[in-house]
């Protein structure tokens, strides 16, 4: 049953260390924390990822910013509360981490695969341009009962396939994860600029 657990969420990424561990939690006395990376894209733009690593897994009281790290795991989500509503947090659980050199033709430098059920109708539209975008939100079973609810965003043809998808239907996706940057209004007079992660579809399938 792990095993099958594991199989439906796999991450694979090469990025570059960009910042120092941050503390986060600590389950059974174990501590985990908080790092990003700089993963690039064919064009110049890099997305940057959140991963979620074990002290056990690395010595977090050092610093490794510039160096490279292939990296494999899960991306997971979680609720955090804040202002009176809950805000979904994503990262990537780090299973696997290891320092390279340079990247080998083995190496995904960002791939995802996830074997999950649509949770929420998916929201199709079309940009100023025409192109055709479909959001979906995807839960992909964890074990012990728990889930994680991944945003997954699909284009042109996919989006128009996956816009007929009801809920509770099983899909697998392959894709990347990305980043983007948008402006949250917290009122009036504030704004706050925030970072959303989402999978870019690349390929997705209906399950019988």
């Amino acid at each position: 049953m792990a095993d099958k657990i594991l199989e439906n969420n796999q991450v694979s990424i090469v990025g570059e260390i960009i910042s120092d561990f941050q503390y986060s939690h600590e389950v059974y006395g174990e501590g985990f924390y908080m790092v990003e990376v700089a993963v690039s894209r064919l064009s110049n733009f890099s997305d940057y990822i959140p991963l979620m690593i074990s002290e056990r897994l690395i010595d977090t009281s050092q610093s490794y910013i510039g160096q490279k790290v292939y990296v494999t795991g899960q991306f997971r989500s979680y609720n955090r509360h804040e202002e009176l509503k809950n805000r979904l947090v994503l990262s990537v659980f780090v299973r696997e981490i290891e320092f390279i050199e340079e990247e080998t033709e083995e190496m995904k430098s960002n791939q995802i695969l996830l074997d999950g059920y649509i949770c929420k109708d998916p929201i199709y539209r079309k940009t100023p341009l025409g192109r055709e975008i479909a959001d979906l939100l995807v839960a992909v079973n964890r074990s012990y009962g728990k889930s994680d609810y991944i945003p997954c965003i699909c284009w042109g043809r996919n989006a128009r396939f996956a816009a007929r998808f009801e809920v509770g239907v099983h899909v697998q996706i392959w894709g990347r994860i990305q980043s983007r940057e948008y402006v949250k209004r917290l009122n009036e007079d504030e704004v706050e600029k925030r970072t959303a992660y989402e999978v870019s579809v690349s390929k997705i399938e209906y399950m019988e």
